[in-house]
């Protein structure tokens, strides 16, 4: 076996007088002068034991962290199965199947900043739900007035599902839209707050869902920043930050397209760092050249070949399986970027960051 390893230089800085300015950010505000400023210098010898990199069999695990990655998408979670509606039963079942195959959730925010911490020989994958129905977080009141969360519904069906397998991270992004998210208008404040609670995350996916082709600059501010106003009322302190095209529409005019990334309405800004297309397929490493966090992919989770013949979840799994696509291994350490020998030349060092890089030859 031939291990080749090389690490990315570690930003080293020290902080020097400065007396009597103020650093503010969007939620906070810190007077450089309450504190002594302490300086650390780390030398680069220090940071590498500081940060060893992880050890594992490589002939074994074989990762591949410059393979693709799916982002799933899923509407509604309901009967009977549909162009836009998977059922109960068959979402479970696609959650069964990623688990068997070595799939492990990880959050959308995760995987557009690179943040991977799944378990080495595991694959990420990324749930998302459009349009905030209330099949996907319905809540049931029981004869003795008690209210639940719907079993049948999205997130009761993956709370149950991450109970019975913990390895199974319970991640998922729910898009919503200003229509009374989830319905249930009594109950909207506790399932926003739930599903933060619970490590969830909300996505914008405008408040009319909106066709972008058909939209100016003020009716694309104004509908982003609206479901950033909405939740921000209920959580102050969440950051929406990532969006669901409505339609998978973009703006005839490119001179708009800044608008989706971010903008401001009535002095409620947005910023995304993350924007989801519809797409038909698996998406690259967050780590490639050619990975753009403002353009990602998706897959729709359906078998209806009616619908998604050739590019749905079950055939992106055989094309995976096949070795037609090449599929994204964790190598289990977030600092570290593992790839065989052969496809360093497709990472980009800007987005790899400070993580250490490490190629290796595959042994036949």
């Amino acid at each position: 076996m031939k291990t080749n390893e090389k690490l990315i230089a570690m930003a080293i800085a020290a902080m020097i007088g400065i007396t009597g300015c103020n650093s503010s950010a969007s939620q906070n505000t810190v007077k450089e002068t309450e504190k002594p400023i302490v300086q650390e210098v780390v030398t680069l010898e220090e940071a590498q034991i500081q940060e060893p990199i992880k050890e594992i069999d490589l002939q074994q695990v074989k990762p591949n962290e410059a393979g693709q990655i799916m982002v799933l998408m899923y509407h509604h979670i309901a009967e009977p199965e549909a162009e836009w509606a998977r059922t109960p039963e068959n979402f479970r079942r696609d959650l069964e199947v990623l688990y068997e195959k070595g799939y492990r959730p990880i959050s959308l925010k995760d995987y557009a900043t690179g943040n991977i911490t799944t378990e080495a020989g595991y694959t990420p994958v990324v749930l998302t739900f459009d349009d905030g129905r209330q099949n996907n977080f319905n809540m049931l009141q029981k004869e003795n007035g008690e209210w639940i969360i719907d079993p049948d519904s999205a997130v009761g069906i993956l709370e149950k599902f991450h109970e019975e397998h913990p390895d199974f991270p319970m991640k998922a992004t729910f898009f919503i839209n200003d229509n009374i998210p989830f319905g249930q208008k009594e109950h909207l404040e506790f399932k926003l707050k739930y599903l933060i609670e619970k490590g969830l995350d909300i996505g914008n996916h405008t408040a009319t869902h909106v066709d972008f082709t058909k939209a100016d600059a003020d009716r694309i501010q104004k509908e982003l920043a609206g479901i950033v106003n909405l939740v921000g009322k209920v959580l102050p302190d969440y950051r929406i930050d990532t969006l669901a095209l409505p339609f998978g529409s973009k703006p005839k005019d490119k001179s708009l397209m800044s608008y989706l990334e971010k903008g401001i309405h009535e002095g409620i800004t947005y910023q995304n760092i993350a924007i989801l297309e519809v797409g038909w397929d698996p998406y690259k490493s967050p780590y490639h050249k050619d990975f753009n966090s403002l353009a990602i992919h998706r897959v729709r989770a359906s078998d209806l070949e009616k619908y998604v013949k050739g590019v749905g979840l079950y055939d992106w799994l055989t094309q995976f399986e096949k070795g037609s696509r090449i599929r994204y291994v964790s190598d289990g350490d977030p600092n570290t970027v593992t790839v065989p020998e052969k496809y360093q030349e497709v990472l980009d060092p800007n987005k790899v960051g400070e993580r250490s890089i490490r190629t290796y030859t595959i042994e036949e």
